[in-house]
């Protein structure tokens, strides 16, 4: 078993059964599924996410691994994620409790807890309210910048997304105030799929720079818009860009697009 606890749940729970302390946690679901929960909870007047992990079963793990992708077993991927990028600076929700036990991975029992994000509104509404509402052309360069060096970070602390979308950049606090700032309170979250490997494989790189592309189309990002990108991401001059990772960003559009393929075949009417 592993622990590790901060306030105010090292003073709440010491001495006591920690599982059990986290199972008798009440507050409104925000995801169910088999063998996993996330929901918010109140604890002396603060609030918190919580995910529980109860183990996935042998079913699941084969299948995945079948499938030749990675299975998530547990909460242990995103406690790792938050910490490390913590220590590299990217913002992040601040983990505050996390524990395992068993040492079966099938049945293995988990639990992460982080201080609530307030007041929040994910990039993909926020650029969506865009559309209707359109904004200058600093606001979405700064907003650009923004991303692509969380992105960039994110991969120089040997950590891939895996699900790497708009959507799972929170925008914290005023967003008058934020396109101002340069978009200082955005926070990377959803990071229960995340993997550790320094450096990252181009593999899960290409994935979640694609990931990210993908779910900005509906911004219908202009050429300069996708070169400020790519210079803030590789961290080099454009030319130099684009003339050493030419075959990396061909393999990123073609990605993006199958993504697009897939994406309107099964949600048929709909936009990105």
């Amino acid at each position: 078993m592993m622990l590790e606890l901060g306030e105010p749940f090292a003073t709440l729970w010491q001495g006591r059964d920690v599982f059990a302390e986290v199972d008798r946690l009440e507050g409104e679901t925000y995801r169910a599924l088999e063998g996993r929960r996330t929901f918010r909870t109140l604890v002396n007047g603060e609030g918190f996410f919580v995910k529980v992990h109860k183990g996935v079963g042998w079913g699941e793990i084969l299948k995945n691994l079948a499938s030749l992708r990675m299975p998530v077993i547990g909460a242990r991927n995103e406690w790792q994620a938050l910490t490390r990028l913590s220590a590299q600076g990217v913002t992040v929700p601040v983990p505050v409790a996390f524990g395992v036990r068993g040492n079966n991975p099938a049945q293995q029992e988990s639990f992460i807890i982080t201080r609530e994000l307030t007041p929040v509104i994910d990039l993909d509404v926020l650029t969506h309210q865009w559309l209707e509402q359109p904004v200058s052309a600093v606001v979405r360069r700064r907003l650009i910048h923004r991303v692509a060096s969380m992105t960039r970070d994110m991969h120089a602390a040997g950590i891939n997304h895996r699900d790497c979308y708009l959507c799972h950049f929170l925008l914290v606090g005023d967003v008058a105030t934020a396109m101002e700032d340069g978009f200082a309170g955005t926070h990377l979250i959803d990071l229960h799929r995340a993997r550790y490997r320094q450096p990252v494989p181009a593999r899960w790189r290409i994935k979640d720079i694609s990931g990210l592309y993908f779910s900005s189309l509906h911004m219908k990002l202009s050429r300069a818009d996708i070169f400020r990108f790519l210079r803030t991401y590789y961290a080099r001059p454009l030319r130099e860009v684009l003339a050493t990772a030419g075959p990396e960003l061909a393999r990123i559009e073609r990605k993006a697009q199958r993504t697009l393929r897939h994406h309107l075949k099964h949600h048929a009417g709909s936009a990105p």
